[in-house]
């Protein structure tokens, strides 16, 4: 019986600690007046629009639209031309008798159709996937990543093939007809 007194009296003292610490010793979030912050202040942790775009102006050295929408924001990308130098995924048909040459540090994957290989040197194209070099003339497998460090190398179609190519491709390139084309 006295083991179960020394339990209840044990629950009764930590329940009471209990009570007593949360009621004195608030949290900001219940509005402690000696440590609240005021709202705008340096020590507010929370910012509106109007200060970010303060800043941001101050920074780049021109206005910026407080109240307006991202969209006018943001500045109108150039136009550019099928083929030139961008970040973004083409998708694109190679004609047969035709050859698709990359600009220097093009990607490309062959989605559809047989593709081989064309350099106008010895040195390959670089298979990412498999991790090979692959020859003028040799096959380009499908859904491999086929980099071009260097530009004026490229694909074509199977000689024999009668459907075109398609082609995804992420940076510089054009279409061309060569003279030598599977060499």
């Amino acid at each position: 019986m006295r083991y179960k007194g020394w339990k209840l009296t044990a629950a009764a003292v930590v329940i009471g600690a209990g009570l007593w610490a949360g009621f004195e010793w608030p949290s900001m979030a219940e509005g402690d007046v000696t440590t609240a912050v005021t709202p705008g202040s340096v020590d507010d942790p929370v910012v509106t629009k109007s200060y970010v775009d303060q800043k941001i102006a101050a920074l780049s050295g021109g206005n910026s639209n407080s109240g307006g929408t991202a969209s006018e924001d943001k500045p109108v990308p150039e136009e550019q031309e099928p083929g030139e130098a961008n970040n973004t995924t083409n998708i694109v048909t190679v004609p047969v008798g035709k050859t698709l040459i990359a600009k220097d540090g093009a990607q490309m994957v062959v989605r559809a159709g047989k593709a081989i290989a064309y350099s106008p040197d010895s040195n390959g194209i670089a298979d990412v996937t498999d991790g090979a070099d692959i020859k003028s003339g040799s096959r380009v497998l499908n859904n491999h990543l086929i980099m071009f460090p260097r530009g004026g190398r490229g694909i074509l179609p199977e000689p024999g093939q009668k459907y075109s190519l398609t082609v995804m491709v992420m940076g510089g390139y054009e279409i061309k007809v060569l003279d030598d084309q599977g060499k």
